[in-house]
């Protein structure tokens, strides 16, 4: 996937960030004015991950030809008691009961802004349609050599801008290409689209617009990108829990493959 980016994305996000003049709690977004047209919703999706999360320890911006910026929040989240089981980014709930250090969630703002449309539809409706935010979710330990993670700013930035530089629609189960190493020296190059609705919840929108789903993403080695392509998601996720891959793990190999 390629972008004509002109911000620094090789900058990891710096600390603070401008405030949100519309960050209070329990403010209410008008109603659509004239003709249906939605208000801007990043203010309440901005808010509804803070309540959550708390406010981001880190944020930055990176700016696309013809596109409005789309920013990347970094949020670090305390160990869970009880580890969601590998392959699902979702939520606690898992098997291990190891702590394995925080989490950093990555979580990009501005891709909501607009709904996700068709490319050749003849009309396009500045209102309905689906609209998301991606959540990226890893484990990257305290060791003084942790992987340079934050650099992942860039593919997440090019992925959430990507439905409208190249008319991409992710859905759960799609396998999204960024083209490049998620961060210097990873090994992915890919990410697996999980489904809505477990970590975050949905913001609900003013009507007519559909809410904003946020959309996990499952980093993929090429063998595992090229694996799904052929016996698909749900298999791909079958085969991480049966050989124990957490795939929040910055530092795992891929998953030994069958024959």
């Amino acid at each position: 996937m390629r972008s004509d980016g002109t911000g620094h994305p090789d900058d990891a996000p710096g600390p603070g960030g401008s405030p949100d003049p519309f960050g209070f709690p329990g403010l209410p977004l008008p109603d659509p004015g004239v003709g249906g047209v939605v208000p801007d919703p990043l203010p309440r999706v901005e808010r509804a991950l803070v309540e959550l999360f708390g406010e981001p320890d880190a944020r930055a911006s990176v700016t696309f030809l013809g596109v409005d910026p789309i920013e990347v929040l970094r949020f670090i989240r305390p160990p869970e008691p009880r580890e969601a089981v590998p392959g699902d980014p979702n939520g606690p709930g898992g098997t291990s009961g190891s702590t394995g250090g925080p989490l950093v969630s990555y979580v990009t703002l501005g891709m909501s802004a607009e709904p996700m449309s068709d490319p050749a539809a003849p009309v396009v409706d500045p209102a309905r349609g689906p609209r998301a935010e991606l959540v990226l979710t890893l484990r990257p330990g305290t060791a003084p050599d942790r992987p340079p993670i934050d650099r992942v700013l860039r593919p997440l930035a090019v992925l959430a801008a990507a439905p409208r530089v190249e008319g991409v629609v992710p859905a759960p189960g799609a396998s999204l290409d960024t083209g490049e190493a998620l961060w210097p020296g990873a090994p992915f190059t890919a990410v697996l689209v999980g489904e809505p609705g477990g970590l975050v919840p949905d913001v609900p929108l003013p009507p007519p617009a559909d809410p904003v789903r946020f959309l996990p993403l499952l980093p993929m080695t090429p063998n595992e990108a090229a694996w799904k392509r052929v016996h698909g998601a749900e298999a791909l996720r079958e085969l991480w829990l049966s050989r124990g891959i957490d795939t929040r793990d910055p530092r795992r190999a891929g998953a030994p493959l069958p024959g």
